[in-house]
This record gives structure tokens, C-alpha cells and sequence, in this order.
């Protein structure tokens, strides 16, 4: 979203050091030549070190030392970037920013939701993960969104407190800063709570956005209280204020996520569930949820290992289970290792990228789902041998027939199937990404969300926030009685995400960091970002901004209309291609780490209104 106000930043002396996690930079000597190729790409003549802003003043991209973070919106970016400046580091930069995407993006996320966090210690050289994904009510069974023995219509499950999973996010935020932070969760909380107070700039994708929602929002009056002042749309260019949200990261300021999990906040969520605040006049149906006090008390936030695959000398790391990013990103990456994607021309490196993608989300829809409650294959689903197995089917002339049957990956045979395939289940789309590194070689990717545009519409009265409508990311029922399904609900479930914050590796040091929204398009926007930047050389602004085509083991490819008005279209359509136009796939941001101790930060150019790159201390030059 386009912002016309920042926060306010206050520079630090330059000796200011973060306590825990400092260690050494993580300076990014990129050996692998393909990198050297995207970095050097990016000299004079190229690829520009420094965008120029556009007409809001933001950057996609911005390049130098200190820090660096990536979001969709300034004002969060900006909130990130004070921190760093005050002497935070990457893990207190990305709290930082995540709670003004709170306050900025509150369609996309906030206290009322979830997300997955991946973070590189400079100090050990060690990734790690946080799942911070919502759960299920305890009392939760394979008939949750069922009634009568049929699937609740879609739209009536994402408008209801049936769709609200316990939120992830303060949990996160805590886990996070106590492991890796340097600074008080009251600390870097600031920003976002002067943000809310003193209010942000609407813009056009807010108004739209809210405009989507109007509504359904008129339905919940604390909603539309909140994002219809005075009853009307929000007008652009006028201030939007958020007094609750103020207070209420005020009051976790003081006392901590316990306040959610087991206090007045958390009080709050579980009457607003249990019974939706529906306006008088309203006679929309809402169906009432079951969360209570001891789903709450017994949430965490999961640190695990990450996924880890090898492709083109570099190591790329991702979330495990309950996401699927890390497992779909990784399996494609290893189905494509064997080909030379560097030497083929655009269609058939489009093509690869399509099957690889399609084969991948085949696998992942079979076999992914929460690791507690079901027993994921992950070191099979991502060995080279069962990539191996599964790249055979792959034709350089003929394009793959969905839905594509997945393999076995414990007892993987070439060209192999373990069944019949399913159809893809729906993924909302709206989510939101930020990046962030500091001056000691630390990164953070960090991706969270409230699964829909405007979430379950139902915001907690007095609180500020809207709450998710995560669980309708499970499926609602089995499609196929012949398709094993690991993704139903269950007591205190995790639903499976495609949420894939990403981060690379050469020689042990990182080289970039990203992730985007999107759904299940998220998996594809990373994996096309990647290949973009590593195969075919671009740099990563250009390979952010590239034109996107989303495969998912569907009939059809979603995509946007640089490839739909392209002649590469009609050649893949010739292989069997089929096509269907998406305005709009993902809204990545990153964060490279260059040679010299230099970052640089990108963000989108252009989807979803652009985003705001900065870095504490900017610099020009190679």
C-alpha cells in the first residue's frame, strides 16, 4: 500500500550495540558464479543501486550499511529502521515492523493472527524457525466446517467465529525477541503504538480494499466503527486513527503476550468469538466459534528446524511443517537442479518452472499437513531421489495434465504415482511479508497474516484489531473419498500454509532473505523469484518485478498480464498450456547481503500499490 506518512526515526549513535546475538557481520562473499553474475548485473548501466522514489517518496529499493528492511508500507519499513537505529538488531526490526503492519495493514495482519519467522544468527551461523501458526479450538473435529454432513458455504465460514483460530502473533513476537531480540517487546512496540495513536495516511488500495469489505464490515460495529468513519469509506489522503490498537500495544508493552494468552486481551478475544458483536440491523447469519481461555493458555509458538535443499551450490532454507512453503519451494528447486535453466530460452525455462511447480504441489497437498497430528515425510518429500523420481515426468514438449497424482516419497519409483490426484483446495490471498538484516549480520524473514482481506471482519471491540479466519485454510472436507486428505481439522490443529519466508546461503552466510503474500501463490512467487535471480541472472529488483505465472496443480495457470500479452504465451499454449488472467500474483520484498558488509533492500515496484525499502545509512556506487 502506498503511505504519504512515515514515522518518525530518531538516528543513534553509530557505537550503539545490540546485546544478545551480535556476533560477527555476515558478510556475503557470493561464490557461486551465478550470483556473481546477478550482483555484478546490478552496477551502473544496469540495475540501479538506488531507485529514485515515486511520487509517495518511497523506494523499492535502497542500498547501503547499518540495517536494511523491506515491507509493503513506509510507515511499517520506517518503524523497523528506528529500531535498528537505536541500536536493535534484525529480530527487534521485524517485531518492530510486523506490529506497524498492525496498525497500516490491518486487512492483512495484526494481533489477531499468525505468521512463520525464519532468522539467521550471525553469532552461531545456525537458521531457525518459529511456527507461530493458528490452531484450532481444542474441541475441534474433521466436521468443524461441516454442517449436516455438507461443507459450510465458503464465505459464511470466513465471516463467522467459527473461522478463528487462536492467534499466533504475540507469541511469536515474544518467542523471537526472548531468543534472539536485544530489546523489551515495550521497546519496539513504540513506533507501532505512536503510529495508531497519531494515525496513518489512506491510500487507494486501503480505500479498495476497505471498499471490498463494506459489507460485511457494517455487519460487526466495532469494524465499522474503526474502518467506516462517520459510516462512510475512508476517504484517500485523509488520517486513519486507531486509538484501541494504541492502547492495546500499550498494554502489551507493560504486560507482556500474557495479557493475550492468559488476560483481559485474551477475555476479550474468546466473548468476541463465542459471540460475534453482530450489528441490530444486521441479518447476516454468523456462526458463533468455540475457542475459550484454555486454547489460549495452552498456545506456544514452535522454534523447529528449518527445511534445508541444495541448488546451484547455495543452500536454501524455508519453514518445515505446518507450513508447506519450505517442503513445495524445496522439492521444485531439487526437480530443477538438473537442468541447465540458465541456457533455455524463456519458454522452456517457463515451462520447467510450471512442471516443477505443479509436481510439487501435487506432493505437498498429499503428504503436508501439521506434524503433530500427522506423520509428514519431510526428509523424503525433499531427498534428490525422490526429486529424481518425480522430474522423469517432466516432457520438454508436452505440458503435464492436472490434477498430476502424487508420488510415494518412501518408496519413490520413477515416473511413479501413490493414487489419483485431488483439485487444489482455495487459499485467501492476503498476507503480508517484511525482511529485515542489521549491522552485525543477523537477518529476519518473516512472513504473517490473518489469511483474508479484512480477516473474519469481526474486529474485538475496544482492541483495535480484526480477528483471522485462518481455519478455513483447512479443508473443509475430503474431495475425493479416494484421495487421502492430511489437511482436515482437529483438536488444536494447526491448517496447512503455503507461507514460505525464504533465506540463502553460500558457504554458510547468508545472500538474501525474501517471502511475499499471496496464498498458494506464495510458493510460486518465491520459487520464480529464485530462478529469475539465480538461474537467468537477474537482479533481485528486476527478478521481484518480473512478470508472474502461478502453477499449482490446477487445470489452469494463474497469470499476470505481462505474461498474457506476451508471444511466450501462445508458445506454451502450443505445449498445452492452459492459461487463466490474475491481475496480480504475490507482493515479495527481500533483503540481499552484498560484499563489503553493503545490503540492499527491494521491495515490489508496483503490485499492491508498491512497497518501501530503506537502509540505515544509504550509499551509491558497486
Amino acid at each position: 500500500m502506498r503511505r504519504h506518512r512515515r514515522a518518525g526515526a530518531e538516528p543513534a549513535p553509530s557505537h550503539t550495540r545490540a546485546r544478545p546475538d551480535r556476533g560477527r557481520r555476515g558478510r556475503a562473499a557470493v561464490t557461486a558464479a551465478v550470483l556473481v553474475g546477478a550482483l555484478t548485473a546490478a552496477a551502473p548501466g544496469a540495475s540501479p543501486q538506488t531507485q529514485p522514489p515515486d511520487a509517495d517518496g518511497k523506494k523499492p529499493v535502497a542500498t547501503g550499511y547499518g540495517g536494511a528492511v523491506s515491507s509493503v508500507d513506509e510507515d511499517a519499513t520506517a518503524a523497523g529502521i528506528e529500531v535498528l537505529r537505536k541500536g536493535g538488531n534484525a529480530t527487534d526490526a521485524a517485531v518492530a515492523t510486523a506490529a506497524a503492519l498492525g496498525v497500516t495493514e490491518p486487512y492483512s495482519a495484526g494481533v489477531g493472527g499468525g505468521g512463520y519467522f525464519v532468522h539467521y544468527s550471525a553469532a552461531t551461523g545456525q537458521v531457525s524457525t518459529l511456527d507461530g501458526r493458528e490452531t484450532a479450538p481444542a474441541s475441534a473435529d474433521e466436521r468443524l466446517l461441516q454442517e449436516d454432513g455438507e461443507p459450510i458455504p465458503f464465505d459464511s465460514a470466513v465471516t463467522s467465529g467459527l473461522s478463528v483460530g487462536t492467534p499466533g502473533t504475540p507469541a511469536t513476537w515474544r518467542k523471537a525477541l526472548d531468543t534472539w531480540g536485544s530489546k523489551r517487546l515495550g521497546h519496539v512496540l513504540r513506533p507501532a503504538e505512536k503510529l495508531a495513536r497519531d494515525g496513518f495516511t489512506v491510500d487507494e488500495t486501503f480505500r479498495e480494499q476497505t471498499a471490498e469489505n463494506e459489507e460485511r464490515f457494517r455487519d460487526f460495529p466495532a469494524t465499522a466503527e474503526l474502518f467506516l468513519p462517520g459510516g462512510e469509506l475512508p476517504k484517500v489522503g485523509t488520517v486513519l486513527r486507531n486509538p484501541d490498537l494504541a492502547r492495546t500495544y500499550r498494554e502489551l508493552g507493560r504486560k507482556g503476550v500474557d495479557a493475550v494468552y492468559r488476560g483481559p486481551i485474551g477475555d476479550d478475544i474468546v466473548r468476541t468469538v463465542r459471540k460475534p458483536p453482530v450489528a441490530k440491523d444486521s441479518d447476516r447469519e454468523v456462526r458463533p466459534g468455540d475457542l475459550d481461555r484454555r486454547d489460549l493458555r495452552g498456545y506456544r509458538a514452535l522454534e523447529q528446524k528449518p527445511t534445508k535443499s541444495g541448488y546451484r551450490g547455495l543452500d536454501v532454507y524455508g519453514m518445515a511443517p505446518s507450513s508447506s512453503g519450505g517442503i513445495a519451494v524445496g522439492e521444485a528447486l531439487n526437480v530443477l537442479e538438473p537442468t541447465d535453466l540458465g541456457s533455455l530460452d524463456e519458454r522452456d525455462h517457463l515451462h520447467r518452472y510450471l512442471e516443477a511447480s505443479r509436481i510439487a504441489f501435487a506432493d505437498r497437498d498429499r503428504w503436508v499437513a501439521d506434524p503433530a497430528q500427522t506423520d509428514v515425510p519431510t526428509d523424503e518429500l525433499l531427498s534428490p531421489g525422490f526429486a529424481a523420481s518425480r522430474a522423469c515426468l517432466i516432457d520438454d514438449d508436452k505440458a503435464l495434465t492436472s490434477p498430476l497424482a502424487p508420488g510415494d516419497p518412501r518408496d519413490p519409483q520413477p515416473c511413479g504415482s501413490a493414487g489419483k490426484g485431488a483439485e487444489p483446495t482455495y487459499e485467501g490471498e492476503n498476507t503480508t511479508h517484511l525482511t529485515t538484516a542489521d549491522k552485525w549480520g543477523n537477518v529476519v524473514a518473516y512472513t504473517l497474516t490473518i489469511e483474508q482481506t479484512g480477516g473474519s471482519g469481526i474486529t474485538v471491540p475496544g482492541r483495535g484489531f480484526l480477528l483471522n479466519n485462518e481455519l478455513t485454510d483447512f479443508s473443509f472436507a475430503q474431495a475425493d473419498p479416494d484421495v487421502p486428505d492430511p489437511n482436515l481439522p482437529g483438536p488444536s490443529k494447526r491448517p496447512r500454509s503455503s507461507i514460505s519466508p525464504t533465506l540463502v546461503t553460500d558457504g554458510g552466510r547468508p545472500v538474501l532473505a525474501l517471502g511475499s503474500p499471496g496464498g498458494a501463490t506464495i510458493i510460486t512467487t518465491v520459487l520464480q523469484t529464485l530462478t529469475n535471480h539465480i538461474d537467468r541472472g537477474m537482479p533481485l529488483s528486476e527478478a521481484v518485478a518480473a512478470p508472474r505465472a502461478s502453477q499449482r496443480n490446477a487445470e489452469r495457470t494463474e497469470a499476470e498480464p505481462g505474461l498474457m500479452e506476451s508471444e511466450v504465451r501462445g508458445r506454451l499454449e502450443d505445449m498445452g498450456h492452459e492459461f487463466t488472467a490474475n491481475p496480480e500474483i504475490g507482493a515479495a520484498t527481500g533483503v540481499q547481503l552484498l560484499p563489503h558488509g553493503r545490503l540492499r533492500a527491494v521491495a515490489e515496484p508496483e503490485r499492491r500499490g508498491g512497497g518501501s525499502a530503506m537502509v540505515v545509512r544509504e550509499s551509491g556506487g558497486r
